[in-house]
């Protein structure tokens, strides 16, 4: 996608402990009637939609929870509805965002004006001087964190893919908490990312001591 093409006016999805990066896919089991309305409008115009966390994780029973300023917009990659009326899509991040405001309209979601000036790189390809080398401490403590948290990851699989993409990856998938992952969706880039995944990666080996945190 081109700068150009960025929209101005973006549908957004407030979802809790939810937090889809750049170059990421994830799967969607799309079922709210709002976001039936959302997903069908969708369709038929660009199939962008932005993913945002609500900043109080259990505002679930708010309908029009205080929103992060930043989310990531993705793009429908695929779309399935079920017998139940559900809908099943694939969605895969394209660029980071931050709201400007929200507007007002007589639609079920909600639509925020947004800016994309700080995240023209998520659109970028070049490569960044970070290779999997610098990273192996980072991944091990990571595989260590997973598998004390009873997480499944497929490293061989991961080691395949761009250095960018294995550590959205990781982020996205990581045990840590809805306000560490924040942190990591709004670093402005893979360096930035890759230290503060270390630093908290920290505080999860200091509470292992502790008996806190790891059990």
């Amino acid at each position: 996608m081109k700068k150009e093409d960025l929209p101005k006016n973006l549908a957004v999805f407030p979802l809790s402990n939810f937090i889809i990066f750049p170059r990421t896919s994830v799967p969607l089991n799309i079922f709210e009637p709002r976001y039936i309305d959302m997903i069908n409008d969708s369709m038929k115009s660009n199939k962008l939609i932005g993913m945002i966390q609500p900043k109080n994780s259990k505002a679930q029973n708010n309908i029009d929870p205080d929103l992060h300023e930043v989310g990531c917009m993705g793009k429908i990659k695929s779309f399935t509805e079920s017998e139940d009326g559900r809908f099943l899509i694939e969605l895969k991040g394209i660029i980071r965002f931050q709201i400007i405001h929200e507007i007002k309209s007589h639609k079920k979601y909600r639509e925020c004006e947004v800016e994309f000036k700080d995240y023209y790189e998520d659109l970028s390809q070049k490569n960044e001087g970070l290779k999997f080398t610098d990273l192996e401490l980072i991944f091990k403590d990571l595989k260590s964190l997973f598998e004390k948290k009873g997480f499944i990851i497929n490293w061989k699989a991961l080691e395949k893919q761009s250095l960018d993409e294995t550590i959205n990856a990781l982020a996205m998938a990581s045990p840590f908490s809805i306000e560490e992952k924040q942190v990591l969706l709004e670093a402005k880039n893979l360096d930035v990312r890759k230290k503060k995944i270390s630093e908290i990666l920290t505080t999860y080996t200091f509470d292992q001591y502790n008996n806190t945190t790891i059990q």
